[in-house]
């Protein structure tokens, strides 16, 4: 049994992700822990909400609560609609909880002692008005390179040119909108994450499968213009994980707080000791997977993010995990993923433009949205989401081809044999080439759920479910039946248990879906299918069925006409 430590990027707390953000981590991590599961592998899967930060404060503010009150409630709002989904996390976490308070601050110490944390005076706003220095993002003005009035400090949302606070034109505070802005002296934190770029090259180029995504935006980071820089994790913050050195006060340092994403990726390490403690175990229970003296060094440890995530994931989390000295896993493999587009443009937070998770559960079950996603997963390159598509993707697939085929099977052995598998017949050469070649294809799609390659993956299952369908049309058993009905018998019994087979394989992508065909087949035994011709011998004669329900509904032109005009650009 092979061990797989699996963790997607944490989404930030401040409101509800859309589509591209789920399926760009969350819903391919998902993908591949079901997989491993199913396998027989023993998995830890793992994610959390990112609640530090500028981004948590500012939200908290526009709905007047607390922050810790705010970052509360929003986290069961998405816990709520990872369930909603069917992500099968071991454990949902928080980076503000207690262990990642204390591991932070210890691994900042490790730090320090090993000459890797300097103290740098820098220059940053201060507003009188609000009393507090402002983060690059707490200050909005007017872009100096397009004339968007909302420009961020750090960033215009615009036209995405990177800027600093000092670059804006009209610079106001996000918090109270004073003008009242003026230039003083801070001091901060800085991790040298110069100082192991040697080491971080000689790693990276030791991940020779890496996918190209993940070490061409890596090696870009290292190695242009200056290389790899030196990076703040302190800001002056109320909320977020007090700057210590272990348990100890930071001299200079009083009043701060470590910045989000230092204290963010350490969350994964933090979250399965909120797992460990949230059933009972100790100590050892979450050690065996982050420790390599501890036991994790059999184990796999692989990550999913966007791709705007990478550099943090392979330099920054990295250089702190090593820099350490201590005996940290280390990640195996990076997923990366690009971006999923909207409809000729881009999905929208702040415009409320693409669908949402809270809406796309309202219009559809989670099958018809994973099943897109999956199979249209940006993995080489941005991919885009078009209702059209949409439409027809689950149309075809999944009504049409999956669907159609366990309704006619069913009902044909319910209307002529009754709810049992029927006996008689024997396999003959048309039955056994499909078994031949169920059973290539089953270990095409093995192989690639192995490598991750989601989109492959997704047509292999296709292409298995499309097999079954081509059987059906050739066999023909109705026709069969007239003229040998111990033939059909023996032409429907392998049907019925390539069903069960397509529960089993299909399960990872559309979970409910799989749940309802192993119903409808009366069995609970999902065990993978190492020897495909004993696997659709599984139902023996007898045992008993039922016809399900109409497994997928197909969408309607009026249905993608309406959907596409209401996610056009606005959120109630």
């Amino acid at each position: 049994m092979a061990r797989h430590l699996i963790t997607s990027a944490i989404p930030y707390i401040n409101g509800i992700k859309h589509l591209g953000n789920l399926v760009g981590s969350q819903l391919p991590a998902d993908l591949f822990a079901r997989y491993q599961r199913g396998r027989g592998n023993e998995v830890l899967f793992l994610c959390s909400t990112d609640e530090h930060g500028t981004p948590a404060e500012l939200a908290a503010a526009k709905t007047g609560e607390p922050v810790a009150e705010y970052c509360a409630r929003m986290h069961k709002v998405q816990a709520d609609l990872a369930q909603g989904f069917r992500l099968s996390f071991d454990h949902f976490g928080r980076s503000s909880s207690p262990q990642n308070h204390k591991l932070t601050q210890h691994l900042a110490s490790k730090l320090y002692d090993a000459g890797l944390i300097e103290e740098v005076t820098e220059k940053q706003v201060y507003s009188n008005a609000d009393g507090r220095f402002l983060p690059d993002r707490y200050i909005e003005g007017t872009c100096p390179n397009c004339g968007y009035d909302k420009a961020r400090g750090d960033q215009c949302e615009n036209c995405t040119k990177q800027l600093d606070p000092t670059d804006l034109i009209d610079p106001r505070s996000a918090i109270s909108g004073s003008t009242d802005l003026e230039v003083r002296e801070t001091k901060h934190l800085f991790l040298r994450q110069s100082q192991m770029r040697d080491t971080l090259n000689k790693w990276i180029d030791e991940k020779t499968d890496w996918p190209i995504l993940t070490t061409s935006i890596a090696k870009k980071w290292l190695n242009d213009g200056d290389g790899l820089q030196d990076r703040g994790i302190t800001r002056d913050l109320d909320w977020g994980i007090p700057v210590k050195r272990g348990d100890k006060d930071w001299p200079g340092m009083e009043g701060k707080v470590f910045y989000v994403w230092f204290d963010a990726p350490i969350e994964y390490i933090a979250c399965a000791a909120e797992w460990a403690e949230a059933h009972s175990l100790d100590g050892a229970a979450w050690e065996r997977w982050w420790r390599t003296e501890k036991g994790a060094d059999d184990v796999r440890y692989t990550q999913f993010m966007g791709k705007d995530n990478v550099p943090f994931h392979t330099l920054s989390f990295p250089a702190t995990l090593m820099g350490s000295g201590e005996d940290w896993k280390l990640v195996d493999y990076i997923k990366s993923f690009n971006y999923l587009n909207y409809d000729g443009g881009q999905f929208s937070t702040s415009q409320g433009r693409g669908v949402f998770m809270d809406q796309a559960l309202d219009i559809l079950p989670a099958d018809y949205w994973r099943w897109w996603l999956l199979s249209h997963a940006p993995e080489s390159s941005d991919a885009e989401f078009t209702w059209e598509n949409f439409q027809q993707s689950v149309n075809k697939d999944l009504a049409d081809v999956l669907g159609n085929f366990v309704s006619r099977v069913t009902k044909f052995c319910r209307a002529k044999f009754g709810e049992a598998v029927p006996e008689g017949g024997e396999m003959r050469a048309r039955e056994r080439a499909l078994i031949d070649d169920i059973g290539d294809r089953v270990r095409a799609y093995e192989g690639h759920m192995e490598a991750m390659e989601v989109r492959k993956a997704a047509a292999a299952l296709r292409a298995i479910w499309v097999e079954g369908n081509e059987y059906l049309q050739e066999a023909a058993p109705w026709a069969t039946y007239k003229e040998d009905p111990e033939q059909a018998a023996a032409q429907i019994r392998l049907a019925l248990n390539l069903i069960r087979l397509y529960a089993v394989l299909s399960a990872p992508f559309i979970p409910d879906a799989a749940a309802r065909m192993l119903d409808a087949m009366q069995t609970r035994d999902d065990s993978w299918p190492d020897d495909v011709s004993q696997a659709l011998a599984h139902l023996e004669p007898g045992h008993a069925f039922t016809v399900p329900d109409v497994l997928f509904t197909k969408i309607t032109d009026d249905q993608r006409e309406d959907w596409a005009t209401r996610f056009s650009g606005t959120r109630d």
